[in-house]
C-alpha cells in the first residue's frame, strides 16, 4: 500500500532540489566574488548622504503635486478629497464625543475640569485668541 502524501508536501519535495541548487550557486558566486582582487574595497565606504534639506522637500512635494495633477484624472482627486474629508469629519465627531464624555464623567465625579483646546496648533492658537 502506498501512503497518501499531501499535495503541499509533494510540491515541497519537488522544489527542494531546485532550492538546494540555487543556494549552492549563490554560495559559489559569493566565493568567486570575494576571490577577485578588484572586488575588495580599498577605502572605507563614504558617509551616508545627509537628510534632504527643507528646499529639497518642498521641491519633492511640488513635484508630487505636479505628477498628481498631470497623470491622475481630476475626478479621482475630487473623489479622494471628498472621502478624506468625510473620514476627517467622522474622526472629529468621535473626538468631540469622547471629549464630552470625559468632561461629563469628570463633572459627575466632582473633579475640576481644565480648560482644554484640541486640534492642530494653529487652530488651537486661533481658538485661544478668541
Amino acid at each position: 500500500m502506498i501512503p497518501e502524501i499531501p499535495p503541499q508536501l509533494m510540491a515541497a519535495l519537488a522544489d527542494a532540489p531546485l532550492a538546494a541548487l540555487m543556494l549552492w550557486m549563490m554560495h559559489m558566486l559569493r566565493r568567486e566574488l570575494q576571490a577577485r582582487p578588484e572586488a575588495r574595497p580599498e577605502a572605507p565606504p563614504a558617509a551616508p548622504a545627509p537628510a534632504p534639506t527643507r528646499p529639497a522637500r518642498d521641491e519633492l512635494v511640488d513635484f508630487k503635486l505636479e505628477v498628481a495633477r498631470t497623470y491622475v484624472p481630476l475626478s479621482l482627486i475630487r473623489d479622494l478629497d471628498s472621502r478624506l474629508s468625510l473620514q476627517l469629519l467622522r474622526i472629529e465627531e468621535k473626538l468631540d464625543e469622547v471629549s464630552r464624555a470625559a468632561t461629563t464623567a469628570s463633572a459627575i465625579a466632582g473633579h475640576p475640569v481644565a480648560n482644554r483646546t484640541m486640534g492642530f496648533s494653529p487652530r488651537a492658537d486661533a481658538e485661544a485668541g478668541r
